[in-house]
């Protein structure tokens, strides 16, 4: 595990551990039920592009701030008009200048009509109930993050359990050998960024493409700017492609959102 990422990790803790586990179970339980992320995304699986998960994200560890005064509900309604599948929220503070108040505003304020995925570093339970209390349909869970085969079981079983869609991330040959071990794993990202250098090379998710089976769908992530790319990836039958950087960072948003979603 890279430096950055301990350091992510080591911040979660911290976080998790400031968290009434009982409370946000009872919200979670509480919560509306969540809408079908993964249809969403595999709605179009037979339309000549893959879907496009737009993100919301202000900043990232390796590219520093990107776009630190959007406003974040302005964007998800442009990418909501022009042809987004679904929308992604970072919700990390520290790293990634999140917040969860946004994937809850979205979802109970904001009244989106796009299902949500909360895109953070998940390690336990905990974070699954409020992810669940604060309105996301679909959890991220990172295989480098989640080297313990037991505890990424159960964490995943318990996205299932409170009736979310787990993207369970890899970004090599033995992080997918073992995704494709969890139960009734529906949703694989392949992120084409090296977690240890930052390089990012697409290469990466045509070479693990043919590992996954035609009845999970899959996402490429990171590294995709451009309708050439898009079409690059249609080419290996990706079902999603999950978008930040081209898109905060666009002097044409809503274009750039019609490039990539192909609408």
């Amino acid at each position: 595990m890279t430096n950055i990422l301990e350091k992510i990790i080591a911040q979660k803790k911290l976080e998790i551990a400031a968290l009434d586990a009982s409370a946000l179970r009872h919200a979670a339980e509480q919560s509306p039920a969540p809408r079908d992320f993964l249809a969403a995304i595999k709605r179009r699986r037979f339309a000549p592009r893959p879907s496009l998960i737009a993100e919301l994200k202000r900043a990232s560890p390796s590219k520093g701030i990107l776009a630190p005064h959007l406003d974040l509900f302005q964007v998800a309604d442009i990418y909501t008009q022009n042809g987004a599948a679904a929308i992604s929220v970072l919700t990390d503070e520290k790293f990634f200048m999140g917040k969860l108040e946004t994937l809850h505003d979205l979802r109970f304020t904001h009244h989106s009509t796009l299902p949500l995925l909360r895109k953070d570093f998940t390690i336990d339970e905990t974070q699954i109930y409020e992810a669940r209390a604060n309105g996301a349909d679909a959890i991220l869970l990172i295989a480098a993050v989640l080297t313990d085969d037991r505890h990424f079981a159960d964490l995943h079983a318990c996205v299932l359990d409170l009736g979310l869609t787990a993207l369970i991330e890899v970004h090599d040959e033995a992080e997918t050998e073992r995704a494709l071990k969890l139960k009734d794993v529906k949703l694989i990202g392949i992120n084409n960024r090296n977690l240890a250098t930052f390089e990012i090379a697409v290469a990466t998710t045509e070479r693990l493409r043919p590992m996954i089976s035609p009845e999970i769908a899959v996402v490429a992530e990171s590294g995709i700017f451009t309708a050439f790319d898009v079409d690059r990836l249609a080419n290996i039958n990706i079902d999603a492609i999950l978008v930040g950087e081209a898109l905060v960072t666009s002097e044409d948003i809503p274009a750039k959102v019609r490039e990539l979603a192909g609408a």
